[in-house]
């Protein structure tokens, strides 16, 4: 009844958000002398600030039309090249030459954990100038007919061995944050397998490979609750009219609301601050603040046999780093791994998967031969920073970029950025 009753109370606030937007315009039109004045301006604030905390995001676009390849701009287009009632695979089409030797193939597995794929536009633009790019976009769980069956951690991971065939020999697979557990051990699958379309290298973000290690808020709460906890109160059914009505979902108000608690204070001042910018007609840190809760404030669904069984598999039981995970019966061995290149990136200050806990692959992949495993510690950044902002545009991306062109099996060398040094910050 939760799910309904919050359906319930953002239809009764929909004429309230339309009075607010009509408050709004009314206050910020130049026709307006009160829009000039610090109190019509204060008025036009309140509006906007009340609109935007009660409406629902919709799915962000990537918005990313050209990219500099070659020292040239070219066009992007955006192409969804494989599709499955869950998943979308979508591909960044860059309008280079025809005789060009082809850039590596990079498979971006992005988080299916509240937030839309979008949440990695920065990630995908900073790969798009060396590499072919497609990206996983995950479709909204509350979107998806019951008809259509049931996902769990098993399906994310044949998703993912599907995508690599599709995608061919040599592919590289790069895994932000959730996925890099089951995006190992479909690597592990396909290598014991003898499967020739598993990736050439395989680069670990932020990933809760093994939650034992300095373990987070996040990782102490499941180990504290168990399954039973979350089975009771984080599985809730999809309303009606939406497309998935009835299936059992981990719904992404809820997963949005355990997020802001961990920082509150710091989500009130934001929008104390995108207040103030508004009254005194601050418009570049207005803008800001809009374009980041955008992103962050939209939110999917999950469906409950994914959720319950990553929480259990991951978080609980430590499946993976104690060599208990199986895949639909068949083990999951991570010393199969032989032939993929991997590479591990952490945060310094990574306050949802624990310096330590992406590293872990490295010491359970044992029979990578040493020269083809790198890891890396990003200081100073957080669980974003480990793929978003100035240091992984500077400092992250060109040390990927070298790893994925040196131990990548296909592809040419493409011009890779300079890592900025500290005496050139």
């Amino acid at each position: 009844m939760f799910y309904q009753l919050y359906e319930f109370n953002h239809a009764a606030l929909q004429p309230f958000r339309a009075a607010a937007e009509a408050v709004k315009l009314l206050y910020t039109s130049p026709v307006n002398p009160f829009s000039q004045t610090a109190a019509g301006r204060s008025i036009a604030a309140a509006a906007e600030l009340f609109e935007r905390t009660t409406r629902r995001y919709a799915k962000p676009s990537f918005n990313l039309t050209s990219t500099v390849v070659d020292w040239k701009k070219v066009d992007v287009r955006e192409k969804t090249v494989w599709s499955r009632p869950f998943c979308n695979l979508i591909h960044f089409e860059r309008a280079v030459a025809s005789r060009r030797k082809a850039d590596p193939k990079l498979l971006i597995v992005a988080p299916m954990s509240g937030h839309y794929a979008t949440l990695l536009r920065g990630t995908v633009e900073a790969m798009l100038p060396y590499a072919e790019v497609y990206i996983t976009d995950w479709v909204d769980a509350r979107m998806v007919p019951l008809a259509e069956g049931t996902f769990d951690l098993d399906d994310y991971i044949d998703y993912v061995i599907e995508m690599l065939h599709f995608l061919g020999p040599d592919a590289n697979v790069m895994a932000v944050c959730q996925p890099a557990v089951p995006v190992l051990a479909a690597a592990a699958l396909m290598e014991a397998r003898g499967d020739s379309h598993a990736p050439a290298t395989m680069t670990l973000m932020g990933g809760p490979i093994d939650t034992r290690r300095h373990p987070t808020a996040v990782n102490r709460l499941a180990v504290e609750k168990g399954l039973g906890w979350f089975r009771d109160n984080a599985i809730m059914q999809v309303p009606w009219p939406a497309p998935g009505f009835m299936r059992d979902v981990y719904p992404g108000f809820l997963q949005l609301s355990g997020f802001m608690s961990m920082n509150l204070d710091r989500h009130i001042i934001a929008h104390k601050d995108f207040f103030m910018h508004l009254v005194r007609h601050d418009g570049d840190d207005a803008e800001k603040h809009r374009a980041f809760y955008d992103e962050y404030l939209a939110v999917m669904d999950l469906t409950a046999e994914f959720y319950l069984q990553t929480v259990e598999t991951v978080f609980i039981r430590h499946a993976l780093p104690k060599g208990e995970m199986t895949h639909r019966s068949e083990p999951i061995d991570l010393k199969a791994i032989r032939n993929v290149a991997l590479m591990t990136v952490e945060g310094e200050n990574d306050d949802i998967s624990g310096v330590g806990q992406t590293r872990a692959a490295q010491d359970l992949c044992v029979n990578i031969p040493r020269d083809m495993r790198v890891h890396y510690l990003q200081a100073s950044v957080g669980h974003y920073g480990v793929f978003n902002g100035s240091r992984f545009r500077a400092e992250i991306v060109p040390r990927i970029v070298d790893f994925i062109t040196s131990y990548g099996r296909a592809g040419r060398p493409v011009a890779k950025p300079r890592v900025r040094t500290a005496a050139a910050k």
